[in-house]
């Protein structure tokens, strides 16, 4: 089977991206992709390619080749539903907030939405794909509600998790170390698999393109980041012991990455991961292992979760303790917002979780990011509902301008690595600022030595006094 028409469900951080560059690479395919937020698809059909929704390095020019020729961007959904051979299914699946599983379990609604909305529409057969993370035997649910509409439509469902880190999806997405493709061992189950291998064997060597049975597919996607989360735990673990023990966790890191074994991947001290996925993995993973009465293994992965959020409360303590005990009516200047650097994607970030706790103690807060706007920052900070909006935004200012951010400003936070920091004019930075001036390096991205020279006292995850 040779599929001409996509639809996606879902105009995300996946579903925008990972359909662009599918309609870049498939011409004959037309590849439309639909959301119910009219603002969203906007921004995804704006003229300035600076708007999009979405930014990751390279998108831009992806979106540009394709869209209108092959690719397109809607509000009507049934329409392109009813269009579609294939659909991919990429909406939120975040971790529920009440009932059952509430804090660990995914919250499936979205999808179950998709759904019925599909059942509803489809008049044609049609090949499913999960695109969105997904607990294992999400399959068997979709299944159960598509399968039983009584309007004689044939579905087949496959797992395609994405393995995108965000700001190298679109190389990623051009380079893949691995597509899965889960789904069943039937006939029809094996022709459905192969239209999706065909598709993405229109740029990546076949060898890539791994296929599976859909139960494996979507558990594999949840350990996958599980394992990362392990490993940046693991390594922040280490970095509070090597500040006790005068050790640098950079050097720890070069030692033991160097073994084969292990490798250097991911063995990056920081203040602390975020992120759209590790949390809400290991938590869907937590619950699952739970669910079958497996409390060892729970317990397991549910510590990486506890180290994680550790390291963000005792970076924040650490400014706190630094500044005399009391950060009450001084200025902290916080540098990078998103929770890496070349995503404008702040979901999960330690900088709301480091900033919520110094606007705890009173602190007035100066925040830059180069890619994050003002309403997000504020919005992110609401969320949290630990304080009302008027008190965030007495306490809070967002500025355009890093050197503006730092004036009179009596410490520094960095918590993202964004390159462009690597780059400032750090003395100019001190010049402006109180003193003693405080330099807080969450993502140990500077050269401390150098900071120091120019007056700087200050401290990096990690690295021994």
């Amino acid at each position: 089977m040779e599929v001409r028409t996509i639809c996606c469900i879902g105009a995300g951080y996946v579903g925008g991206p990972t359909m662009s560059v599918i309609a870049q690479k498939c011409p004959h395919i037309k590849v439309t992709v639909v959301d119910i937020n009219a603002r969203r698809i906007a921004a995804w059909n704006d003229e300035n390619l600076d708007n999009l929704p979405v930014y990751e390095p390279g998108l831009a020019d992806v979106v540009k080749e394709a869209r209108g020729r092959n690719l397109f961007f809607s509000t009507e959904v049934d329409k392109a539903i009813d269009e579609a051979e294939m659909i991919f299914i990429s909406v939120n699946t975040p971790t529920k907030t009440y009932g059952i599983g509430k804090g660990m379990a995914a919250d499936l609604k979205h999808i179950e939405l998709c759904a019925r909305q599909i059942a509803t529409v489809a008049r044609t057969n049609k090949i499913i794909v999960e695109k969105s993370t997904l607990p294992v035997r999400t399959a068997e649910a979709l299944r159960s509600i598509l399968d039983n509409t009584g309007n004689g439509v044939e579905y087949d469902i496959l797992s395609n998790p994405e393995f995108l880190a965000e700001g190298t999806a679109i190389e990623d997405l051009f380079n893949a170390d691995r597509v899965l493709i889960g789904g069943d061992d039937t006939p029809r189950g094996k022709r459905a698999k192969q239209a999706l291998v065909n598709i993405y064997a229109n740029w990546l060597p076949k060898d890539r393109i791994l296929t599976t049975n859909v139960w494996s597919s979507e558990l594999s996607k949840l350990t996958a980041n599980a394992y990362l989360a392990q490993r940046v735990s693991s390594i922040n673990a280490l970095s509070e012991l090597c500040e006790v023990t005068g050790a640098d966790v950079t050097e720890v890191a070069r030692a033991i990455g160097s073994d084969s074994r292990i490798g250097s991947k991911f063995l990056k001290a920081s203040v602390g991961f975020g992120g759209s996925c590790f949390q809400k993995d290991i938590l869907n993973l937590v619950y699952i292992a739970k669910s079958y009465g497996l409390n060892a293994v729970a317990d397991y992965w549910e510590q990486v979760i506890i180290m994680n959020d550790h390291q963000k409360k005792r970076f924040a303590q650490r400014i706190v303790r630094t500044l005399f005990n009391t950060v009450s009516g001084k200025k902290i200047a916080i540098m990078g917002w998103a929770f890496k650097k070349d995503t404008n994607d702040t979901r999960e970030s330690a900088a709301i979780y480091v900033t919520d706790y110094l606007l705890s103690e009173l602190a007035e807060v100066t925040i830059y990011d180069p890619k994050v706007k003002k309403e997000k920052i504020l919005a992110d900070l609401d969320y949290l509902n630990t304080r009302s909006e008027e008190e965030n935004r007495a306490l809070v200012n967002v500025v355009n301008d890093p050197y503006e951010a730092c004036e009179d400003a009596h410490a520094v936070a960095i918590l993202t690595e964004w390159d462009e920091f690597k780059t400032y004019e750090w003395e100019r930075v001190f010049k402006n600022m109180l003193k003693p001036a405080f330099l807080f390096d969450g993502r140990a991205i500077l050269d401390t030595e150098k900071l120091e020279e120019v007056g700087f006292k200050t401290y990096t995850i990690g690295k021994g006094e």
